[in-house]
């Protein structure tokens, strides 16, 4: 069990809102409040910030009331600007780009976005909210694969081999080294190289690994 994280829950669904509340406190984590619409999700991470209790992520559905289009991504972006030590999970039903490249697009430590349905593999859907309550990324596997397989950034990919790119692709979704090379059942050096060869062939600098990991992905959104 890893350490415990305190968790802000917005989702419309009282159903879907009181099951993620039953699987995080079931693997004890902590779940401070649980909200059904954008503007109550503010409000309460702002009072909990006031009485300097702020949460270590919050997990929040993409559409959410009053019209059900970008409430809850849009009120993700504002806690990103107002409070950035509070990571942020947004969830939805479909892989929107748009609004996965919003959320992605300034800082890119303690950030998520999964799909509903991953909220099925328990464990990884808990390991996620984990992991972005620390600082890490945790982006859905069909996310990373529709954002790397955009037509206009296909020159760039180009310069990848096709196992970089499987690296690339497991990168992006906030997995260590020491978790791809057992995903691809290769040594740890292996990986290490491969990701040494992606920095060095997509021209990013040394910098702190981590953020210089989720570069590697998000350098193609802004080109």
């Amino acid at each position: 069990m890893e350490d415990k994280v305190r968790v802000v829950i917005a989702e419309d669904s009282v159903l879907l809102r009181e099951g993620l509340t039953r699987l995080l406190t079931d693997r004890g984590h902590e779940v401070v409040a649980g909200v059904g619409d954008a503007q109550a999700l503010l409000k309460t991470v702002d009072e909990l910030g006031a009485e300097g209790n702020l949460p270590d992520v919050v997990v929040a559905d993409v559409r959410m009331p009053p019209t059900h289009t970008d409430e809850g991504v849009r009120a993700a972006v504002l806690l990103r600007q107002t409070h950035p030590q509070v990571g942020v999970l947004v969830l939805s039903q479909y892989v929107e780009e748009q609004y996965a490249v919003e959320l992605l697009a300034g800082e890119t430590r303690g950030v998520g976005y999964l799909l509903k349905d991953r909220v099925a593999e328990v464990r990884e859907f808990v390991d996620a909210v984990a992991r972005v309550a620390r600082g890490g990324t945790a982006l859905d596997p069909e996310v990373v694969a529709q954002l790397l397989g955009r037509s206009r950034k296909q020159d760039v990919l180009a310069v990848l081999t096709p196992r970089e790119r499987e690296v690339l692709e497991l990168m992006a979704e906030g997995r260590t080294n020491a978790a791809i090379a057992r995903r691809l059942v290769v040594s740890d050096g292996a990986v290490e190289k491969h990701v040494s060869n992606i920095f060095q062939k997509l021209g990013l600098s040394p910098s702190d690994g981590d953020h210089r990991r989720v570069l590697a992905v998000l350098t193609y959104l802004n080109s």
